[in-house]
């Protein structure tokens, strides 16, 4: 899977890093940018897992746009992968070395498989359920945050947050604006949470793997563990379960997070 992935990036995604032109960018809504890489990406790994596994269902980022009745197949499937094909599409757009492709494996409900390569960084993490994870080979595991609250280090993707400090957090920064990023910084100690408004599980399926199987803890808003196919209001990945609980208990005090008070 990897070396697939590895492959569908080399033909499709890097030699239009740096070199798009104005027809190959396209908006699906107000800033949310598209590419033909993005298209032609996921369009190879589709046909690739569609060969292997005919009965899985596949939630591509990009089919999804098309058809958004696939989330709902795919909620109800016993066997399911999640693909997204550039993920962090602004980055790479703007010529940002940070974005990634992505692939996850669900089953039962639960990823047991996950998949991310950053090209530009030559970065591949793979993790299995119940097997760890590995960067470029290597395992990798996320030791406690241990930190006071003041003294976490914080980030977010909702940009109306940055530079709040909710419940004696240090003030947010924003995140590297790309999950196939996001995650494996979480897990590699450049910080201690993530905080997420957006909770599509071709984002958050595959890095949420990552960091659980590496010791850390992905949950929602609302005080669960994450579970790619029930449907969430906002998540923080945290080093720990223990940050992730003090982390959810100083959001309480952001007058916008209104799913946080049920």
């Amino acid at each position: 899977m990897l070396s697939l992935i590895q492959d569908v990036a080399d033909r499709v995604i890097t030699p239009r890093f740096r070199d798009l032109t104005a027809g190959q960018v396209a908006e699906k809504n107000p800033g949310d940018l598209v590419t033909v890489a993005d298209h032609e990406a996921e369009v190879l790994l589709t046909q690739a897992l569609r060969a292997a596994y005919p009965d899985a269902v596949m939630l591509g980022e990009e089919a999804h746009a098309s058809d958004p009745g696939l989330l709902a197949a795919f909620r109800r499937a016993d066997h399911a992968f999640t693909i997204d094909p550039v993920d962090g599409t602004k980055n790479f757009v703007h010529g940002s070395p940070d974005h990634a492709v992505m692939v996850a494996e669900v089953r039962a409900g639960s990823t047991v498989r996950a998949w991310v390569w950053q090209p530009q960084h030559e970065a591949a993490y793979v993790a299995e359920r119940g097997a760890g994870v590995r960067r470029n080979g290597l395992p990798l595991t996320r030791e406690p945050a241990g930190r006071v609250v003041a003294d976490l280090r914080v980030r977010t993707s909702r940009r109306a947050w940055l530079g709040r400090a909710p419940g004696g957090l240090g003030p947010l920064e924003l995140t590297w604006v790309c999950c196939g990023v996001d995650y494996p910084k979480v897990v590699e100690g450049a910080a201690d949470a993530v905080l997420y408004g957006g909770t599509h599980p071709w984002d958050h399926a595959p890095g949420g793997l990552l960091l659980t199987e590496a010791g850390g803890f992905l949950g929602t808003f609302d005080g669960a563990a994450y579970a790619p196919q029930v449907p969430a209001r906002g998540l923080v990945a945290a080093a720990d379960e223990d940050t992730y609980r003090s982390v959810l208990e100083a959001l309480a005090d952001l007058d916008d997070a209104p799913s946080l008070r049920r």
